[in-house]
């Protein structure tokens, strides 16, 4: 049994689908449905549901309607390896729509919200250092994107 997450979009399921599986690694789009007649939120021939994968992991696309947009109450986290693809993912995600938030969330410009960071940032966070724990703390909440080496520098005391 594999849990599928849900996206519910106004009438651009196909085009988010599309957008998350030319961001994200090991992601197709696969099969749709086609309301066979009218329902609620479409028309008789409407596409309702996009099946799509990204990392390897099933997601539905519904093209709901207006009533229930995305909010940050649900985020996806995107566990990066390094600098460079928190700087990739982060910038995939905020061009043409997206919005910056802070401590490295963000909104697409479909409203999803996602959460670009590191496993790195506990070194950080959560260090042996209760100090440095605070001081690189303090640095991630002045942040908008993750920046791995002002929270090592933080950390460590290294006033840039």
């Amino acid at each position: 049994m594999e849990l599928t997450t849900c996206l519910w979009f106004d009438g651009n399921a196909r085009e988010a689908a599309e957008f998350y599986t030319s961001v994200f690694p090991d992601s197709s789009v696969a099969d749709n449905w086609l309301a066979p007649t009218d329902t609620p939120g479409n028309s008789r021939g409407d596409e309702v549901v996009v099946n799509f994968r990204i990392f390897g992991r099933p997601f539905i696309a519904l093209n709901g309607g207006p009533q229930f947009p995305h909010s940050e109450a649900v985020s996806f986290q995107i566990p990066c390896d390094d600098q460079d693809q928190i700087d990739f993912y982060w910038d995939a995600l905020t061009t043409n729509g997206g919005e910056e938030s802070q401590c490295g969330w963000l909104k697409d410009k479909f409203g999803v919200s996602w959460q670009v960071t590191s496993p790195q940032m506990m070194n950080f966070l959560a260090g042996p250092d209760p100090e440095g724990a605070t001081r690189a703390t303090q640095a991630m909440l002045a942040m908008t994107k993750i920046d791995l080496a002002q929270m090592e520098s933080a950390y460590n005391g290294i006033v840039a």
